[in-house]
């Protein structure tokens, strides 16, 4: 009986050495595309320029402009730089994916490039609700607007949206690093998604894929329940006004925000709520790109194209640099 027992343990434990044999994975990025990697590469490589210095533009202009320094635009400061580590977590690395036309990465950092883009995800899910109350107040609650938003609760604000942003991912993330992977270590995408490391895993998935659409509703769910919410509190206010002028003013106080919402969690809910399997791949990176490479590119375009405060603040500083 301790025989049989000392050759299960030991059974036990080569099959563990097997599971976890894995070390890397193989990104395949876009394997039809092949034949068109340099223009992807430098197509790419534009879109992440331009998204990096866009969104740095609008954290120095809100620094440094005076004219811009009320609670919006602090927290449109933030929204950038979340932007700005959402692209550099997941471009420069498929830039290599797609020059290399498939590039390894080690399971440690293919799950942990996977946490910070979670962390990015959720950050810029909290920072876009804290802009929903803002203009919540600014536009139902004129009156107390500055009473309200003061230095020291939009502080708090931002600090939360920071704090539970980096923590409340790794409930979902933990239990993915130890999850078991072997046979196959091939992921069909440009980067380290949710759905193809868990095509990969050996052990069940069932518990982790339960933790983290668990989790997903106070992150992504609630957070676009409140901001659905507050815009219609916000459409009763401003359909309240009995002038056009006066109404159309109030609404473009906060067109931006809402063009910025609507594609940014547009793109998250298909991502989540289509389930992905292995004959939709193509879909999922057309849904990833949207979400990780042409929404943070296009924020910063949205609101210089219709804020005319940053459009001023953008002049000024071309004439002081000038």
């Amino acid at each position: 009986m301790i025989l049989h027992l000392s050759s299960y343990r030991n059974l036990k434990e080569i099959l563990k050495k097997n599971l976890t044999a894995i070390s890397e994975f193989l990104l395949l990025g876009f394997e039809n595309l092949h034949s068109f990697k340099t223009l992807l590469f430098f197509v790419f490589l534009t879109i992440y320029i331009f998204t990096v210095v866009g969104n740095l533009l609008i954290v120095v202009l809100v620094s440094t402009s005076p004219q811009i320094q009320s609670p919006m635009y602090f927290f449109l400061s933030h929204l950038s730089v979340s932007d700005v580590l959402l692209t550099t977590y997941a471009i420069p690395n498929m830039l290599r994916v797609v020059l290399e036309e498939g590039s390894t990465m080690s399971v440690n950092g293919c799950l942990t490039q996977f946490y910070l883009i979670c962390v990015s995800t959720i950050v810029e899910c909290f920072l876009l609700t804290v802009m929903s109350y803002d203009r919540y107040q600014a536009i139902c609650n004129p009156l107390h607007y500055t009473t309200i938003m003061n230095n020291r609760l939009c502080t708090i604000l931002v600090f939360l949206s920071w704090f539970l942003g980096s923590v409340w991912p790794l409930i979902a993330v933990i239990p993915v690093f130890n999850l078991f992977f072997c046979h196959s270590n091939v992921i069909d995408h440009f980067y380290c998604d949710f759905a193809p490391i868990m095509e990969l895993s050996c052990s069940d998935t069932s518990l982790v894929e339960r933790e983290v659409f668990m989790s997903s509703f106070p992150t992504i769910v609630i957070p676009f329940i409140f901001i659905i919410v507050s815009y219609c509190y916000i459409s009763r206010t401003v359909m309240g006004i009995p002038t056009t002028l006066g109404r159309k003013k109030a609404f473009s106080t906060c067109s931006s925000h809402l063009a910025v919402v609507s594609a940014y969690y547009g793109t998250l809910i298909i991502k989540y709520t289509v389930p992905f399997r292995a004959n939709s791949h193509v879909l999922n990176k057309i849904v990833s790109l949207l979400y990780t490479v042409f929404t943070p590119f296009f924020n910063p375009i949205i609101y210089s194209l219709r804020n005319n405060d940053i459009k001023m603040a953008i002049k000024k500083l071309g004439f002081f640099l000038y």
